[in-house]
């Protein structure tokens, strides 16, 4: 077996000039390694005051407990603003709670059944684009993913022109998109105008044009009754229980930012790195491809019952496995609403309490083995038990990712429709190196050996 590749780490002083330009490279390597040992890590700047929590205590207490005594952070909003505007990733307060009351019912269980054969058909289409040889599997799963997406939102394949010109103008941006802004790292009045490249306002604004049209597009199908009955419809129909208010198009296109962001950037980035696990662990694939046999009878016919994912528990495992050790995004940022103390250690209003997926699913005083693969542990009471406060890739508490159960019912159909045709092989010679961009991605992407399968 092949022990998961893991970014390299900083020592544990380090200048703060050099730290920050670490911290612009890569976030993960600009940390010590101790984080995977350490129950809380603390910076004092005269501008920023941030604290990593790294216990289940304290992670519960800030995402969960009292979750409203700790927002997100509206430095994190800086470097997201051009694109996601004010969508329910970035408000707080009674905005955020509007926002989620209208959201959450698109993404319950009946809503994911019906969203099932839409899923099903872009996983059909990514399965016709595979070929024999070397794949970046990055790149075709970002693909196979924002195919989901469009599907199950609108209803239109990728192919279509608006969704292709979202998804190209959405590869730019996040090319030409900075890791740190600097108003995240020194507070700023409102007024002061915040620098980004001109590629990456370009880019963000094309992708609102056009998914403002989409929108609008959208909203006079459902004014004129022609509208289908996808995510978009359920979401843009659906009335704040308190209000009795809907999205307009400027706020659903926000919604719809965010969406495609969640729901394509971090599914493509958790299957990856999935596809490169089971590529290196070839006796464990041969299990996982026995598994997902199950989907053969369907191959040419309409879409299998949702119930089907129960079928390949192995693979659920596999997928879950692969989170923790590379949670699309490897760390969240909130900020604490009043004074606190943790471990201490005195906590002003306005100081950044960071939780770290990335860390937590690798913390050494939680789990055996933590940085192994070792899908096998999920069928293991005691592993369960630390997921409850330590597996964290969809966050946890009131801000759960919406969208979890429609991610994992995605990365279990695709990790097992690909199975299905193809054994998987890593290159000793192209290990990939995980770096934080906007998801764990790897430099220089994440290549496996496609070989068709026997029998």
């Amino acid at each position: 077996m092949t022990r998961p590749p893991m970014p390299d780490h900083r020592p544990d002083r380090v200048r703060f000039w050099r730290h920050l330009r670490l911290f612009r490279r890569d976030i993960l390597s600009a940390q010590p390694e101790r984080l995977y040992r350490a129950k809380m890590a603390e910076v004092r700047l005269p501008f920023l005051h941030s604290v990593m929590v790294n216990t289940p205590d304290l992670v519960r207490l800030v995402l969960q407990d009292r979750a409203t005594d700790f927002p997100k952070s509206t430095r994190v909003r800086e470097g997201l603003r051009l694109l996601l505007g004010n969508s329910v990733f970035v408000t707080n307060g009674a905005t955020w709670a509007r926002q989620r009351r209208m959201i959450d019912p698109a993404f319950e269980g009946g809503r994911l059944r019906e969203s099932f054969p839409a899923m099903w058909d872009a996983t059909q289409a990514m399965a016709a684009r595979l070929h024999p040889g070397e794949l970046e599997v990055e790149q075709a799963m970002s693909h196979a993913a924002a195919d989901v997406i469009f599907r199950t939102l609108f209803s239109v394949p990728i192919e279509d022109a608006a969704a292709a010109e979202v998804y190209q103008s959405f590869r730019a941006h996040q090319r030409s998109s900075p890791i740190l802004n600097l108003a995240a790292m020194i507070p700023m009045p409102r007024w002061v105008p915040r620098y980004f490249p001109r590629r990456t306002r370009a880019t963000a604004a094309q992708i609102r044009r056009l998914i403002t049209q989409m929108t609008a597009a959208r909203m006079q199908a459902i004014r004129d009754g022609t509208a289908p009955d996808d995510l978009a419809t359920k979401i843009m129909t659906t009335s704040d229980p308190e209000t009795g208010a809907r999205f307009d198009t400027a706020e659903m296109v926000d919604q719809v930012a965010i969406f495609f962001l969640a729901g394509h950037e971090t599914s493509a980035s958790a299957l990856a790195w999935a596809l490169y696990l089971v590529a290196t662990h070839p006796e464990w694939q041969a299990q996982l491809r026995a598994e997902a046999q199950v989907l053969r009878p369907h191959l040419d016919g309409p879409a299998p019952d949702f119930s089907i994912l129960r079928q390949m528990p192995l693979i659920r495992d596999t997928f879950r496995e692969a989170l923790r050790l590379y949670p699309p995004v490897p760390m969240m940022v909130r900020e604490a609403a009043g004074p606190e103390c943790f471990r201490g250690r005195k906590l002003g209003a306005g100081a950044q309490v960071i939780v770290s997926p990335w860390h937590m699913g690798r913390n050494a005083r939680i789990w055996d083995a933590p940085h192994d693969f070792q899908p096998e542990r999920w069928q293991d009471a005691g592993t369960r038990n630390c997921a409850r406060d330590a597996w964290l890739p969809f966050s946890a508490g009131p801000r759960v990712c919406p969208g979890a159960g429609f991610a994992m019912a995605e990365g279990v159909l695709m990790l097992a429709r690909i199975l299905c045709d193809w054994e998987l092989r890593a290159n000793p010679d192209r290990v990939p190196e995980p770096v934080a961009q906007l998801t764990v991605r790897a430099r220089g992407g994440i290549w496996v050996e496609m070989v068709p399968a026997q029998g």
